[in-house]
C-alpha cells in the first residue's frame, strides 16, 4: 500500500520520483483510451511503477520486482500478451505523478482506492483487501489504539508519506503536529525504535512482514481494525492505476482479473506473501470511487 490527501499509502509534488531505468513517453499518442495495450504487446513489455515495500512489491535479493501486486500484475499481463516486466521504483508519494507523467505504465504497489486518488487516475478492481494495524513498542503504558494516540497528548504517531493513514489520523482527532512522516515502511519502522514515533499505522499486512523479517525486536503488532471516520469504514482494498485515459486497458485488465478470482488462482498468487482467503474481496473500484467512500 497512499491526501490533496489523494489519500495505503497524496500526492502532486510529494517526494522525490526515483524512478531507474525508465523514460518518458509521447503522451500524444495515448489520448482517449489510445493505443497503450497494443503497444505493450508489440514491445512485450510493461513498466511497473513501485514504491519497494514488502509484501506489496518490492527487489528481492536476486535483483527481481516481486511482492503481491507485481506477481499479480504480471499473471494478468501474461494472460493479455505482455511477457516482460521493466521495474520503475518510486517513492510511494511520487506513484501517480510518475504514472501520469508517463514514467511507467501502471502502478503495482497494491495502493488504496480511494475517491481523491480516483481522480487522479484510473484504478482496477480491487484484488486485496485488508485492515489496518499499529506497531508500537512492546513497553507498558504505550498507545495500543488510535484513541489512545489522540488522548495521550505526548503520543506521535508514525505514517508513510502520502498515505491513507495520514487522513485516517486526521480522522481520530491526532493533531497534525504529533503525525510523523515516513518516506518508507522500514523507516517507519527504525522511528519507531529509534523513539521518533510512538508507533506506526499500515497495513497488518504489511506489519506482520516487517516484523517477520526483524526477529526479536521490541516491538509488537496490534489487532487488526478497519477504521471508521466519520461513520465511514476506510477500506484498504488495494488494486493496480492506470492513467486517466487508459479505459481500454484497465478494462482488459479487469476481465482478466476476475478470472484469475473466480478460478482461485488469485489467492495462489498472493498467499505467498501472507494474504489469506479473509484478505480476497469482491469489493469494486466503481464502489471505493464513490465520494464518501
Amino acid at each position: 500500500m497512499s491526501s490533496p490527501h489523494l489519500s495505503r499509502r497524496l500526492f502532486l509534488g510529494a517526494g522525490l520520483l526515483a524512478v531507474t531505468g525508465c523514460s518518458t513517453i509521447d503522451l500524444s499518442t495515448e489520448r482517449n483510451g489510445g493505443n497503450l495495450l497494443d503497444r505493450l504487446r508489440a514491445s512485450g513489455q510493461v513498466r511497473m511503477g513501485f514504491a519497494n515495500e514488502a509484501p506489496y512489491g518490492y527487489i528481492d535479493r536476486d535483483g527481481e520486482l516481486t511482492g503481491e501486486a507485481p506477481e499479480v500484475g504480471k499473471a494478468v499481463f501474461r494472460r493479455l500478451g505482455v511477457e516482460r516486466f521493466v521495474p520503475a521504483l518510486s517513492d510511494f508519494g511520487s506513484l501517480i505523478p510518475g504514472l501520469r507523467a508517463g514514467l511507467f505504465d501502471v502502478i503495482a504497489a497494491g495502493m488504496f482506492i480511494t475517491p481523491a486518488r480516483c481522480e487522479q487516475i484510473l484504478f482496477s478492481d480491487p484484488d486485496y483487501n485488508a485492515p489496518e494495524a499499529l506497531l508500537v513498542r512492546s513497553e507498558d503504558g504505550a498507545p495500543r489504539t488510535l484513541e489512545d494516540f489522540a488522548r495521550q497528548d505526548q503520543a506521535r504517531l508514525g505514517v508513510l508519506l502520502g498515505s491513507v493513514e495520514v487522513d485516517i489520523a486526521a480522522g481520530y482527532g491526532i493533531p497534525a503536529e504529533r503525525v510523523v512522516t515516513f518516506a518508507s515502511q522500514a523507516g517507519g519502522i527504525d522511528g519507531v525504535l529509534a523513539d521518533r514515533a510512538d508507533g506506526l499505522l499500515l497495513t497488518a499486512i504489511s506489519l506482520r512482514d516487517a516484523l517477520s523479517r526483524r526477529p526479536g525486536v521490541a516491538l509488537e503488532l496490534t489487532e487488526p481494525f478497519v477504521p471508521v471516520v466519520g461513520g465511514v469504514p476506510r477500506y484498504g482494498a488495494g488494486g493496480f492505476g492506470f492513467r486517466p485515459d487508459q479505459h481500454d486497458l484497465r478494462d482488459a485488465f479487469n476481465r482478466e482479473l476476475t478470472e484469475l478470482k473466480a478460478s482461485g488462482e488469485l489467492l495462489k498468487i498472493v498467499q505467498p506473501f501472507g494474504f489469506t482467503e479473509s484478505e480476497m474481496t469482491d469489493l469494486t473500484a466503481e464502489r471505493l470511487c464513490r465520494p464518501g467512500s
